[in-house]
């Protein structure tokens, strides 16, 4: 029968060298066993030393792209990847509302993990009011914690207390990942807070390395595949974290500077 096999979106932009973007997506829902489907958003030039070059899908163009999905496939779940501006969130917010793609996982791509800001206030105040509230799952980084919630996070009954104003913005789930520091740092402990109020630290072995591009994107997306395959909201959160502390954990050898994390180490022939 048709759609049987479970199906997930990614809503987001090409990274050429692979390493981020919907290509780690892809990557991801490959490995745990879904089919992978994409609204393209934009498209970066880029490779391990940065990003030298970009460009930004027409409106039309990305809602037709949903239009297309919703006539023929059965997406189960999403996730969001950068989105560039106000009008691009506001379209996909948009288009959310209209079809039914079944859970929303949204990164909310503000912040780089040097700290970088990604997102204009505009865009920024237009992702809390539109797209927030549509999440089942939200997978900040501690830097674009402490923008939605406009103060430094410096401890962690801070973290905990930002956990919760973000689900009092609107998502569901909350998982709030930990900074990464370098240095004699030996964990990494990230924080969820759940629907139901339970909440748990998730602590995973930290290494100093700089083959780490897409370990956002691959949280959140293994979160959506999990999702469309059935599994709840809390072992989903908890194979995402165990897929990403593997894949970080045996580098592949691909760029000179900022490479991919390895997603095949979670192949048992790998």
């Amino acid at each position: 029968m048709a759609n049987e096999y479970p199906q997930v979106m990614v809503i987001g932009g090409s990274d050429s060298d692979g390493s981020a973007g919907i290509e780690a997506d892809l990557h991801s829902f490959f490995m745990r066993g879904v089919y992978g489907t994409v609204v393209l958003t934009a498209a970066v030039a880029g490779n391990s030393y940065g990003i030298h070059d970009s460009v930004t899908m027409p409106l039309k163009f990305i809602s037709n792209e949903f239009k297309d999905l919703a006539d023929d496939l059965h997406v189960r779940a999403a996730k969001t990847g950068m989105l560039a501006d106000a009008d691009l969130i506001n379209t996909v917010a948009d288009n959310w509302e209209k079809y039914d793609f079944g859970k929303l996982v949204l990164d909310p791509v503000i912040v780089t993990k040097h700290g970088n800001l990604l997102l204009e206030a505009d865009a920024l105040a237009t992702l809390k009011s539109r797209l927030i509230p549509l999440a089942d799952v939200m997978t900040p980084n501690f830097y674009e914690a402490e923008h939605l919630v406009g103060r430094k996070l410096t401890s962690k009954a801070d973290i905990e207390q930002a956990a919760h104003e973000l689900q009092q913005m609107g998502a569901k789930n909350i998982l709030l990942k930990g900074e990464r520091v370098g240095g004699d740092q030996t964990t990494v402990d990230d924080f969820v807070l759940l629907e139901d109020g339970k909440t748990f630290w998730l602590p995973a072995q930290f290494f100093d390395t700089d083959r780490r591009n897409g370990t956002g994107d691959t949280v959140s997306a293994v979160i959506a595949a999990e999702l469309a395959k059935g599994t709840d909201v809390e072992s989903a959160i908890r194979i995402a974290r165990a897929f990403v502390t593997n894949a970080i954990g045996h580098e592949i050898a691909v760029g000179h500077k900022f490479g991919p994390i390895n997603h095949w180490a979670n192949d048992p022939a790998f």
